[in-house]
């Protein structure tokens, strides 16, 4: 049955067995989608007033080029864990990039930015860590509504048991495999709570890391548990703690409410992680985060070396109206790590915006990542 009928198409040109599809556009001349072994006019394109003949040959050569990068990204999905959740591939002569996701997150945070990395000719992974994404588990009271809050502020979270162990060997396994989809080396990003992880991941690898690239990240020196660092005055501005609705002592997690129908909570979560993003699209994401976020990695200590950790690149990405690491918590990250003597200095990259610019601005962040690339 064809999508819009007309004396324009030939059905008699239609590949055997198949069904006769076209399309009326505003101007007479009809245009086979599929299904035809040829055009049935070749007038011109309305919308963009390009010959039709020009435009078939640009769909070969995407399409070719859509071949090579699944038939990258099909190798990569083969021998990846269950845990990774985005692939995509673009040519192999170019570092890849490891994606890891912040508190409450998953893979699905990068969703916007792994096709622009693609379009760069990076290859591209991005995983769910353990206990969260795809690997989490809710407490049942999360489940219940209307919110039972004592039941919410005192249920063991289901996933009190993950350790920052679990998490590293994650992101590590994650570097070992994009290291095979580009030219051997990975560029290891990661957002907010995930910069604990890449620390600890680029000191167990540190020969396949080109750089390590904290997105408005938790920087660490050695020995610095994330919790001591939350104690500085330079985070007293953030907006997350306020969203706490349990005791991590008893729950063994940072929980919130994601799913909230309180309008005051709802408004106070996309002040702290998504103020510089429509309501609409905040309302989709709520849906996908997760309310329990693993407390133990708080209290573990950063454990990186200058012989390891220290010999690889690293980069700041600083975000000046982060609602939930503010700025000078962001700057003050940078000075401890650079005097710390691990080694080298932290290049920053500063740009305007808040805590989450892969959904906010991701093109003006793609760049940045491209650039720290080379």
């Amino acid at each position: 049955m064809p999508l819009a009928g007309g004396a324009g198409c030939h059905s008699d040109k239609t590949v055997p067995g198949d069904e006769n599809r076209v399309v009326k556009f505003p101007r007479p001349g009809y245009i086979r989608i599929r299904g035809c072994r040829r055009l049935a006019a070749r007038s011109q394109d309305p919308w963009n007033n390009r010959p039709i003949w020009r435009e078939r040959l640009m769909n070969r050569l995407n399409r070719r080029r859509i071949l090579k990068t699944a038939a990258l990204g099909s190798a990569a999905a083969a021998i990846l864990p269950a845990s990774v959740r985005t692939a995509s591939a673009a040519g192999s002569d170019r570092p890849a990039f490891v994606l890891i996701h912040g508190s409450w997150h998953g893979a699905w945070t990068w969703n916007e930015m792994t096709p622009l990395l693609a379009e760069a000719g990076h290859a591209s992974i991005a995983i769910d860590l353990p206990g969260a994404g795809t690997r989490t588990r809710f407490p049942e009271s999360f489940l219940k509504r209307p919110l039972d809050k004592a039941a919410f502020a005192t249920e063991k979270s289901p996933i009190a048991g993950v350790t920052q162990a679990d998490r590293t060997n994650a992101a590590v396994a994650a570097v070992e495999h994009a290291a095979g989809l580009g030219n051997g080396k990975v560029v290891l990003v990661g957002h907010s709570w995930g910069g604990l992880t890449i620390s600890h991941a680029a000191e167990s690898v540190p020969d396949k890391v080109l750089a390590l690239v904290y997105l408005t990240a938790f920087m660490l020196p050695n020995g610095m548990p994330a919790g001591a660092a939350l104690g500085d005055p330079a985070f007293k501005d953030g907006q997350v703690a306020p969203l706490f609705m349990a005791d991590p002592a008893k729950t063994g997690a940072l929980r919130i409410d994601p799913r909230s129908q309180d309008p005051a909570y709802v408004a106070k979560a996309k002040q702290a992680f998504y103020h510089d993003v429509s309501d609409g699209h905040f309302a989709a994401i709520a849906n996908l985060l997760h309310c329990d976020e693993v407390a133990s990695t708080a209290g573990q200590p950063t454990a990186i070396t200058p012989a390891r950790y220290g010999g690889v690149a690293r980069h700041y990405v600083h975000m000046a109206d982060d609602k939930a690491i503010p700025a000078a918590a962001q700057d003050r990250m940078v000075e401890l790590v650079d005097g710390s003597g691990i080694g080298g200095e932290t290049t920053v990259h500063r740009m305007p915006g808040g805590h989450s610019p892969f959904f906010a601005q991701p093109k003006a962040l793609s760049a940045v990542f491209h650039k720290i690339a080379g």
